[in-house]
């Protein structure tokens, strides 16, 4: 309640004599809240509380003027208090990627157009030392949440001594393949709930975690979302669309688009398998439990890409004992 009032206050600050409504806009996975103030006027603007002991502010200011540069459509910055923890934002509605497409499925292939539109604009500015480095020890470090916190904590399975070691050496592999690839500007989490519907498409949000790393990670996160899926025939078909708009403009993507796809696959069981390992930590340590759901699907592209690739098969392997087939719930493979 305090810190309503404080952020209340701030804003009452910036617009002297204008009253406004205040209500909760959104929340993630972090400490970071969303308010939406409505003006008499009918206009509106978004407050980011961002506790200060809990989150810093910087880079979102950061990478939000790095892509506003590159010409895609981030929440502008009006004001900000970086002690307090608040910033004022342009207002990008409320209408995720996610309930767009849920709504009316016939939106998708225009959606996801703009979505890599934007998405080839960012990757086009990227520049080296901008932003952190996508490198082994970060890509390590995520990769250890599943061991971490799906394995030994949501499954309460302890890996024996083979095992571990099955583990890190197809970890090793994954981080080979990812480490070899073109990079560019990284989003991180660029899927159809950090992207809204707005003009113009797409809104992106949360992008504060944005590092410089593999060139496929965003299109892995996009077409290989938790929260919706998309047949493989529509999604090579996306793809196919941004490889050829990417070697148009020149971005360094691959000449030959198979070895553009292996590298989103091996990119997609990197992130899967972080996914698992957040979405666990989310449950189990921050009592998160919506996340639960979306572990099935998830799971799902980690044992088809794993079933493709026979240097991935340790880990299909390891996955048939965690859970057996007739234990399995959700799954279509």
């Amino acid at each position: 309640m305090q810190r309503l009032q404080q952020l209340t206050g701030w804003l009452q600050n910036q617009f002297p004599g204008s009253p406004f409504d205040l209500a909760p806009a959104s929340a993630d996975a972090s400490f970071r809240r969303y308010f939406r103030a409505t003006f008499q006027n009918g206009q509106t603007r978004i407050v980011m509380d961002a506790p200060p002991q809990h989150e810093n502010c910087r880079p979102f200011l950061h990478v939000g003027k790095l892509f506003e540069d590159a010409g895609t459509h981030v929440p502008h910055v009006y004001s900000h208090d970086l002690e307090q923890g608040f910033l004022l934002l342009s207002d990008l509605g409320d209408t995720t990627y996610l309930q767009a497409l849920e709504e009316n499925a016939d939106n998708a292939k225009e959606l996801y157009g703009a979505a890599t539109n934007a998405l080839i604009r960012i990757q086009l500015a990227s520049r080296e030392n901008e932003l952190p480095l996508y490198d082994e020890r970060l890509l390590m470090r995520e990769m250890r949440l599943f061991p971490d916190w799906y394995i030994a904590k949501h499954l309460n399975y302890t890996l024996d001594e083979k095992q571990t070691a099955k583990l890190e050496e197809v970890f090793q592999r994954i981080i080979k393949n990812n480490l070899a690839q073109p990079r560019a500007y990284v989003h991180r989490d660029y899927h159809s709930r950090n992207l809204m519907v707005t003009e113009a498409n797409p809104g992106i949000l949360d992008f504060q975690d944005a590092v410089y790393g593999p060139i496929t990670y965003d299109l892995a996160s996009l077409f290989k979302d938790a929260y919706i899926r998309w047949e493989e025939a529509e999604v090579l078909d996306w793809l196919i669309r941004y490889w050829e708009k990417a070697r148009k403009v020149g971005l360094p993507v691959h000449q030959d688009f198979a070895d553009l796809y292996r590298d989103y696959e091996w990119m997609g069981v990197q992130r899967h398998i972080k996914v698992l390992g957040i979405f666990a930590r989310l449950y189990h340590r921050d009592g998160k439990e919506g996340y639960l759901k979306d572990m099935p699907l998830v799971m799902d592209y980690l044992r088809r890409a794993c079933a493709r690739y026979i240097d991935l098969k340790p880990l299909l392997n390891l996955l048939d004992v965690l859970e057996p087939h007739n234990l399995r719930t959700g799954y279509t493979f």
